[in-house]
């Protein structure tokens, strides 16, 4: 760290953001709002068409306390994010909730400006949700009904009765061999298995939260479902697993974003991806422009294992091959890690001819934080 001052440093990510040139793609802009690489957890972009303009993922969080910076510097960094944030939300009209962790959502009690006069696109919080976002999500609405003063009851319902199937059964990856791996992966899918079945269990016997609409925003589940606005179109995935098979963080829902025959997509929280099928998906829409989310190698040997980072390395390898983006962003979970270089090597090797994989600080032509740590 000797040698750079992060007070100054901080102020010159953020306005590197503000004097951004917008990345066209046809008629679709597409401007980064605050990544990882810059400093604090976050995967936030902002997109204009002629139609609409779009806030994904409005959150940032401190860096976690193995982030070789200073407590005091992870909290400037993450003040700095949300200020970012604040700004773009001002020029949006819809803002986008892909699931509910703190990097990729604010509470309203911090900012509630954010989601003021928005229509607000967000994960369903009433299933395929894993506890701690469950309660993240109560609290965002809790949180709404206090300072726009309406009974939070009044937006409660009782559960649907629906019909939930397990989304391994849906997966290919549950049939992949991995070798010496795969009897142990089998046991982990038999724990999965009763994880998943508790949790619908809860989810059909506690009460759901309702779309609603106020003076001041609205509110729409988005899982699987494409909105049109003018010629612009955003479609959404079913939910997506936050990692692997039966991953303990939970679900998140991906994106697509069109416009007159030109595409953006943004994968959330797929870390990697490490299932297989996530990355035939991105293939499948083959995108005009990437941001994919990579692999969390700061987790390397506590909660990610050789075997899934070989997956997510050999999935964004495929990615590189075979989607049209020139340019991809590849960032967020990765830049957590000082060896992130070292650990996804064989990616960056990979993409070298191909196609212009950067993360989101290399987008702004600067150096990613972690790197001159």
């Amino acid at each position: 760290m000797e040698g750079i001052n992060l007070d100054k440093e901080a102020e010159k990510i953020k306005e590197k953001v503000f004097t951004f040139t917008p990345l066209k793609i046809g008629e679709i802009k597409v401007r980064p709002v605050w990544f990882d690489s810059y400093g604090a957890k976050s995967s936030s972009i902002f997109i204009e068409t002629p139609d609409v303009s779009v806030l994904c993922d409005p959150g940032c969080a401190g860096m976690q306390p193995g982030y070789p910076m200073a407590e005091r510097y992870r909290a400037l960094f993450r003040k700095k994010a949300l200020e970012t944030i604040i700004e773009f939300s001002k020029k949006a009209d819809i803002v986008i909730i892909t699931h509910y962790h703190y990097d990729h959502h604010v509470k309203p009690q911090e900012a509630s400006i954010i989601y003021e006069d928005k229509k607000i696109l967000m994960k369903n919080p009433n299933i395929f949700i894993n506890n701690s976002q469950w309660e993240r999500a109560r609290l965002f609405f809790s949180q709404l009904s206090q300072i726009y003063e309406f009974n939070f009851e009044e937006i409660l319902n009782e559960p649907e009765k629906i019909e939930i199937e397990d989304p391994v059964e849906k997966l290919k990856s549950k049939d992949l061999d991995f070798g010496d791996y795969t009897e142990r992966r089998k046991e982990l899918f038999k724990k999965g298995k009763k994880w998943f079945l508790k949790l619908k269990e809860k989810w059909l016997k506690s009460q759901w939260i309702k779309e609603f609409k106020k003076e001041r925003f609205e509110i729409i589940f988005c899982d699987g479902k494409t909105f049109k606005f003018g010629d612009t179109e955003i479609k959404f995935t079913l939910p997506l697993f936050h990692g692997i098979e039966y991953d303990r963080i939970g679900w998140v829902v991906a994106f697509t974003l069109s416009y007159k025959g030109k595409k953006i997509l943004y994968s959330s929280d797929l870390q990697g991806p490490q299932i297989e099928d996530y990355a035939d998906w991105i293939i499948m829409e083959n995108p005009d422009f990437l941001t994919v989310d990579g692999p969390p190698t700061y987790l390397f040997g506590y909660m990610m294992n050789r075997t899934n980072l070989n997956r997510a390395i050999k999935n964004m390898k495929r990615i590189i091959e075979n989607v049209k983006s020139e340019l991809i962003i590849y960032d967020h979970h990765l830049l957590r890690d000082k060896k992130w270089r070292e650990r996804v090597k064989e990616v960056l090797d990979y993409a070298k001819g191909k196609k212009n994989l950067i993360t989101s600080a290399e987008w702004l032509s600067i150096r990613p934080l972690i790197d001159l740590l």
